[in-house]
């Protein structure tokens, strides 16, 4: 789907329910990913329509030396979070969610370059005007990589969640 240089986004398929069960699985990655732990059946069961495209959110693995490392999905944003979000109306708005899931590899900028693969994707083949994620407030390393791809903090949604957001500038 999406290749430059060592990395590689493509879509997720039923071979890589097992890979997604062991990172929903690692403490460290769920520190900071909003997700209970996973076993087979509930990944196949919340995955399963993602994968088939039976569901609006598109869900994708990261790959780097064609070795798979993590996950990033992208869907175009729904009524309710539009509203949740403050937006009045649906622009081509865009949201991402995303982890390293090989922990191994956090702050090698490894990140950046995924975030701005999905961005440069999103603005030319989707149109997006704007793209939006949610980040815990803890999670300072993921907030100074997006703050890196041009992402701004816009609005706290909780306590411990803000809401950052990447413009499309012509």
């Amino acid at each position: 789907m999406i290749l430059k240089d060592q990395l590689l986004i493509r879509n997720m398929n039923s071979n890589d329910f097992g890979l997604m069960v062991r990172w929903l699985n690692d403490l460290k990655v769920l520190e900071f990913y909003e997700e209970s732990p996973l076993n087979l059946d509930k990944v196949i069961k919340k995955y399963g329509p993602r994968v088939e495209g039976k569901h609006y959110v598109k869900p994708c693995i990261v790959e780097h030396n064609n070795n798979p490392i993590g996950y990033i999905q992208y869907y175009e944003i729904q009524e309710a979070e539009l509203k949740k979000y403050g937006y009045s109306e649906n622009k081509n708005i865009f949201g991402i969610d995303q982890f390293i899931g090989e922990t191994q590899l956090w702050g090698k900028g490894i990140g950046t370059s995924m975030i701005l693969l999905i961005l440069n994707y999103l603005s030319k083949n989707k149109s997006a005007s704007r793209v939006v994620l949610e980040v815990k407030n803890n999670n300072t390393r993921a907030i100074s990589c997006y703050e890196k791809c041009g992402f701004k903090r816009i609005k706290e949604l909780n306590d411990d969640l803000n809401l950052m957001e990447w413009i499309q500038i012509d």
